[in-house]
């Protein structure tokens, strides 16, 4: 992982250059089996001086929740717009790590290509686990959405590159905004997303992961 982390003191210059070699890596087209068996989901919540990573695994045809891991570990790293992913990489690997089902694709909270260096949390945390990531975000962190789309979406585009999409997962309420992590491609992203939003804004596996990493504030993980 130290080539594509940090294993030394944190500095944002280091970071911005390591995001911009990293991102060169970024594969935006599918890399993973079909049918999808497994699809994961990714939180982070913070409790004090102590992050909660946490990872939901969910049947993926049938959405029904199959195992979750939490770890708890103390936070490194401040809070930096843009840096967010060396932040909140190490509690979400650490959790990662005590998975017995490993998720053919993983949605992940926060930007995947979304991002002024092409490289948020989820491209970040799909290149160091090596696994097919997309990138779930609450509000757009750069570019701007077109009016193009299809019914369900519209592109979110930043210097004149498409970098992700507006997702209406429900009618008449606000977007997620789906980018590619990595391995994936942004039409499969969507599709996926879609696939596993049922009823709410929020895909299932996220809403899970959310909750439990909120279960972790004030325990041991």
């Amino acid at each position: 992982m130290s080539e594509l982390f940090f294993a030394r003191r944190f500095n944002t210059g280091n970071a911005r250059k390591l995001q911009i070699r990293l991102s060169e890596k970024v594969i935006q087209k599918d890399c993973f089996s079909e049918p999808i068996q497994y699809v994961g989901g990714v939180d982070i919540a913070y409790d004090g001086k102590e992050s909660i990573g946490a990872v939901a695994v969910f049947e993926y045809e049938q959405m029904k929740l199959v195992e979750t891991a939490t770890s708890r570990q103390t936070t490194t790293i401040p809070y930096i717009p843009t840096f967010l992913s060396f932040r909140e990489i190490p509690p979400a690997v650490s959790a990662f790590k005590k998975l017995q089902r490993t998720p053919d694709v993983v949605l992940v909270d926060g930007q995947g290509i979304a991002h002024p260096r092409r490289l948020g949390f989820a491209s970040h945390l799909g290149l160091v686990l090596d696994m097919p990531t997309i990138g779930v975000a609450k509000s757009v962190l750069c570019g701007e959405v077109r009016d193009n789309g299809g019914k369900r979406w519209k592109p979110l585009v930043y210097k004149g590159n498409v970098i992700g999409a507006a997702v209406e997962t429900r009618p008449h309420v606000k977007p997620v905004y789906v980018s590619v992590g990595h391995k994936v491609s942004l039409e499969s992203a969507i599709k996926i997303v879609l696939h596993c939003a049922r009823g709410y804004r929020i895909p299932e596996p996220l809403r899970e992961a959310h909750k439990e990493a909120e279960r972790g504030k004030g325990g041991k993980s």
